[in-house]
């Protein structure tokens, strides 16, 4: 496929630029007809093969492709052709990388391709789940409406996981500032104050003070060392969260964790649900929506968990009895599929649970930075008073000698 720049003019009248892949100009030049566009110039767009033509190409952001799955889904869902839906979606989006993206996949589309298939081939877009989502909307013919639904569930997830960044920012901007000024303060402040009260003839220090002054010391003979400590324990925890085995067992511990267990717990059942629903209300077997939702787990070891949930659903078993033996997410969830299977309502149970779920992280959530914030603060507070206290004490030991003297 060849990428070529082009300017045309719309049904309207107005000048349109952007970019269509193709296998010649020729199919470009049809292309673009098809989607009622008058050639104005076609020109291939230069670029350079392997690394660095690969940095310059720009990935569709997860916000377009949110906005581009909603407006395919209201255009598909009103009887308008898959390609033709494609191409005023592209054109809607001109001048974001999703546009090109679009149109490839309309190339695609024109040739005889599923719209799955043509999606697939732009991974770092489009997901496997995403990808098996849209599969099997086509395989359902509900493909319209299973589109909105699958917008609504990246928004919805898109949404979790700005508000776990969020919920971070404020404690993490307070922790740096924190270290940053005790480590100026034990690396330049306290030595050249302690070096004057030794010139003032104060030949034993108070203990608070000989401990500052130990640290400072240290981190004056060692901080190298320290540094490099940090950079390879960061090291270690990127190799751990690369090596399958090692990885589960962190995942493992994190879920023991008081206030972060149950918040990436939480996550990944509202996450979980969410899918399943979306899944299976699009008509995917059970079996194949257990397998797509367990793929959107984060916590490797609650994922490979969930294998449990598979094997008993495939041996038979309900949903919401192998749920409950797993033990994998909390037990509410378990309640809700099994009156939702009862009821033969499976999906609106399962987004009845993941608005459960989502409420409970939030409520964790604000647990954990009502908890976090004063620790952070009475921590940095402990440490400057501890400093304040080693400087102020050879002060008053000073005066009272001062005192003695006269």
């Amino acid at each position: 496929m060849t990428a070529y720049r082009y300017e045309a003019v719309d049904a309207g009248g107005r000048r349109r630029r952007g970019s269509v892949e193709a296998d010649s100009a020729r199919r470009a030049r049809q292309d673009l007809k098809r989607a009622g566009l008058t050639l104005l110039a076609l020109d291939e767009t230069r670029t350079s093969t392997g690394l660095f033509s690969a940095a310059r190409k720009k990935d569709a952001k997860p916000r377009d492709v949110i906005v581009a799955t909603r407006q395919l889904g209201t255009l598909i869902e009103a009887s308008m052709p898959i390609e033709e839906a494609l191409a005023a979606v592209a054109a809607q989006e001109e001048g974001h990388p999703i546009a090109a993206t679009l149109t490839a996949v309309r190339g695609r589309v024109v040739e005889g391709w599923k719209l799955a298939d043509a999606l697939a081939e732009h991974p770092k877009s489009f997901n496997r789940l995403y990808v098996g989502i849209v599969a099997a909307g086509e395989a359902s013919a509900t493909l319209g409406p299973v589109m909105a639904r699958l917008a609504d569930m990246q928004e919805r997830n898109r949404a979790i996981l700005s508000k776990a960044v969020m919920s971070l920012i404020y404690p993490a901007v307070i922790a740096v500032v924190a270290v940053v000024v005790v480590w100026a303060m034990m690396r330049w402040v306290v030595p050249k104050i302690t070096s004057q009260f030794l010139d003032m003839g104060v030949e034993t220090l108070p203990l608070p003070t000989r401990v500052v002054v130990g640290i400072s010391d240290f981190l004056g003979a060692y901080g190298w060392a320290l540094g490099l400590a940090i950079i390879a324990g960061v090291a270690a925890l990127v190799w751990v969260r690369r090596t399958p085995g090692p990885r589960r067992a962190m995942d493992r511990l994190v879920l023991r964790v008081p206030v972060f267990g149950p918040l990436s717990r939480e996550l990944d059942a509202a996450r979980f649900a969410r899918t399943l629903s979306t899944l299976f209300a699009s008509g995917t077997p059970l079996l194949d929506a257990l397998r797509g939702a367990q793929r959107t787990v984060t916590n490797d070891h609650t994922r490979a968990e969930l294998d449990g949930v598979l094997t008993g659903v495939r041996e038979g078993a309900s949903l919401s009895g192998a749920m409950r033996r797993a033990k994998v997410f909390p037990p509410m969830m378990s309640s809700m599929i099994a009156a939702g299977e009862r009821a033969s309502r499976l999906p609106d149970m399962l987004e009845k649970t993941a608005d459960q779920m989502e409420a409970g992280f939030e409520r964790t959530t604000t647990l954990a930075l009502r908890l976090l914030e004063p620790a952070v603060i009475v921590s940095l507070a402990l440490v400057v008073l501890l400093i304040m206290l080693a400087i102020m004490l050879p002060i008053l030991q000073i005066n009272t000698m001062a005192l003695s003297g006269v």
